[in-house]
């Protein structure tokens, strides 16, 4: 949720692949602390809201997809649901997260997978999520075209990740409180350098909200809307897997 890599530049995607794995791996035991105490357990309430906006009732013995999913916060969101009687695919390319996420829910099956390669047919999943996780894909249109090749046509894709406030104060404190504070928190207890060091610029090199919609609508999807949270800190992104034909699949290296 709150990393990203520092040092490499996004054009040299086979490294920065690599260096995100290798860095995930390193956080993975303090990932969930840290998490909630930096957020001040407010991405709790995030998750809760994306899984409400997921339309899961109408298939609640469905497949469902989470990908870049990490210690399966938001995968576990969904399968602890009352109610839901299906099942929850996690996949992540960092294998220590899943294995740290494995009893949050009995609904959750972690699956070791890229997100630019996932290996499931296509129209295989009733809907998909994914919370702080597009960010960090080398590919972003890739990504959002291969879990549009793996839903069903009506299926929802919901989409939580951080973007910007626009209205001062709260733009001021919020990048205050990222570049000052959360970094050194981040450090001292991940004994990561760099991995909480990024995030302001990550956030502000990633599309905005109307952007990611366009980037949404690109990839397949239709009756895109966001929603902000928390005056803009984060925005909750919906989609509807369009039509009957599935998104033809890209091969070969991002």
């Amino acid at each position: 949720m709150f990393a990203t890599d520092r040092e490499l530049p996004v054009t040299d995607t086979t490294r920065k692949r690599a260096y995100v794995r290798g860095m995930f791996t390193a956080i993975a035991p303090r990932y969930d602390l840290l998490n909630h105490v930096l957020s001040l357990n407010i991405d709790r309430r995030w998750r809760r809201v994306a899984v409400d906006r997921l339309d899961w009732e109408r298939r609640p013995d469905g497949r469902y997809l989470d990908f870049c999913a990490g210690t399966l916060d938001l995968a576990a969101e969904l399968g602890n649901r009352a109610g839901f009687s299906g099942r929850v695919i996690a996949a992540d390319f960092v294998k220590p997260m899943l294995e740290l996420g494995r009893s949050k829910s009995t609904a959750v099956v972690p699956v070791t997978a890229d997100a630019l390669e996932l290996p499931f047919p296509a129209a295989f999943f009733d809907g998909a999520t994914v919370g702080f996780g597009v960010r960090n894909l080398v590919d972003l249109d890739r990504g959002l075209l291969e879990a549009a090749r793996v839903l069903k046509a009506g299926a929802r894709l919901v989409v939580l990740e951080f973007s910007t406030p626009r209205r001062q104060p709260l733009r001021g404190l919020y990048f205050f409180y990222f570049r000052r504070l959360l970094p050194l928190v981040g450090r001292l207890v991940s004994k990561h350098r760099n991995a909480y060091s990024y995030l302001p610029e990550s956030v502000l090199a990633f599309p905005g909200p109307d952007e990611l919609a366009r980037r949404m609508e690109g990839a397949g999807f239709e009756g895109v809307e966001y929603v902000s949270l928390m005056g803009g800190i984060c925005a909750v992104h919906v989609g509807i897997r369009a039509g009957r034909a599935e998104p033809r699949r890209r091969h070969g290296r991002p």
